[in-house]
């Protein structure tokens, strides 16, 4: 079985300059966990929903305040109450933020000729949950980890004389 037998063809896709904002709102609505993101046809690289919560690592309580003993009891709080202030602010800036600066580059991409076990090995090997599938050069495709395994099932199901399984 190839990947073309099991890819999902014309994925959702967006472009390079696309803000982060956007692509979370397509990934949600969509109920997908990553899009190919364009350069022109070119696919440029894949911005995933682990992408996007990674620019949400806060650090720890701020270790550059410190407050005379009388007042330990409320240092804990005021230091916390800092890092919400720059979480918020977090939060506003990664939403303007372009996909280019967050997703995963170069794009690893895979043939839609391609045996669907060679498929399984490159996402292994690489730890990727989703290729974008390219035929003659141009995006016609995505393949991820529940296509593969559907598509296991499905060939089980066919030398069991089941097709449907």
């Amino acid at each position: 079985m190839n990947v073309r037998d099991i890819m999902t063809r014309d994925p959702f896709v967006v472009k390079v300059d696309t803000k982060v904002r956007e692509a979370a709102g397509i990934l949600r609505k969509r109920k997908i966990g990553g899009l190919p993101v364009m350069e022109g046809d070119r696919v440029a690289g894949v911005v995933t929903e682990s992408d996007i919560i990674s620019l949400l690592t806060v650090k720890g309580p701020s270790e550059d305040l410190w407050l005379p003993s009388p007042l330990e009891i409320i240092e804990v709080p005021i230091r916390e109450y800092i890092n919400w202030g720059k979480t918020k602010n977090a939060l506003t800036s990664i939403g303007d933020m372009e996909v280019k600066e967050v997703m995963s580059s170069p794009a690893i991409t895979i043939d839609a000729d391609v045996d669907i076990e060679e498929a399984a090995a490159l996402m292994l090997g690489k730890g990727i949950a989703r290729l974008p599938v390219i035929e003659k050069g141009r995006l016609v495709g995505i393949v991820t980890r529940a296509d593969i395994v559907r598509g296991v099932g499905q060939a089980f199901g066919a030398e069991q004389g089941n097709p449907s399984s």
